[in-house]
């Protein structure tokens, strides 16, 4: 009886889970579909927002989230690498703490110090924003590509040994072209949390009129997220909301998106249990 109790409970929780992104997602298609027109993805937004579409918003996003990914692979994976094939013992588990710890930072916290470290010589710029969305999404990447290594078995490495292969070689030889597909989804699910993010580049990256693209690396850029929540603040005008429910629509998509290639990307690492 204590089993089938635990099971219900486990039950009712998925269900409530899937149940409120059903929900999420029925009140932006229901919202946010009256707003799209033949020119939204493709129009520049005029009247402050209230008519026109998002294309520099959109395009505004995606610089930031490229870049940011762009930044913050090669840390990632340089830094999975030396902890996985160099290090061992407490101080390995130690640096693993280290990055769950900064999973769990506020945002807000680091588009202040952020803005401390580099909008003080940056300024308000996508250079900037990158660079702090980069920070943020780093544990992201570094989970994705060292369970990915890990799950790597062990006959691997030892062939490799076998053949007179170096540390570094089996790095490039064997470690990262087996691991390729986990790296992959640690990207895509970067872009995700990229895409998602608000706080910390509101004050630090973007602007909400006034710019179409960044013409240097000072220039601040529009995104979705500030041209949704400008938006979304004009609650007495229903246009105004329309709008903000529309490009709240283009936002989610483009997370559902990036989320479902990256599970796409993961059923292809085939686990040595499951051959």
């Amino acid at each position: 009886m204590v089993e089938k109790a635990v099971l219900a409970f486990i039950g009712a929780i998925t269900f409530l889970i899937v149940l409120l992104l059903v929900f999420i997602l029925g009140t932006l298609l229901v919202k946010g579909l009256p707003a799209f027109h033949a020119g939204f993805l493709f129009e520049e937004s005029r009247d402050f927002g209230l008519s026109g579409g998002i294309f520099y918003q959109a395009v505004g996003t995606l610089i930031l989230m490229v870049t940011a990914v762009l930044w913050s692979l090669p840390v990632a994976l340089g830094s999975v690498l030396f902890q996985t094939e160099y290090l061992s013992g407490k101080f390995k588990t130690f640096l693993t703490q280290l990055t769950y710890i900064l999973n769990a930072t506020p945002t807000i916290l680091f588009g202040l110090v952020g803005y401390l470290f580099f909008g003080v010589y940056l300024g308000v710029s996508w250079v900037t924003g990158s660079l702090i969305l980069a920070v943020m999404i780093l544990p992201t990447l570094q989970v994705s590509i060292r369970e990915a290594v890990e799950a790597l078995p062990e006959k691997y490495r030892e062939a490799g040994m076998a053949l007179g292969l170096s540390r570094s070689s089996q790095i490039r030889r064997i470690i990262l072209p087996q691991c390729f597909y986990g790296i992959v989804t640690g990207v895509l699910l970067g872009l995700a949390r990229a895409a998602g993010e608000t706080a910390a580049i509101m004050f630090t990256a973007t602007t909400f009129s006034g710019i179409q693209l960044p013409q240097s690396f000072s220039d601040p850029v529009p995104t979705l997220q500030t041209h949704i929540l400008v938006l979304a603040q004009e609650a007495a005008n229903p246009q105004s909301l329309a709008q903000a429910w529309g490009a709240g629509l283009v936002l989610l998509g483009l997370v559902l998106m990036l989320t479902l290639t990256a599970w796409a990307f993961r059923t292809r690492v085939v686990m040595e249990s499951e051959q």
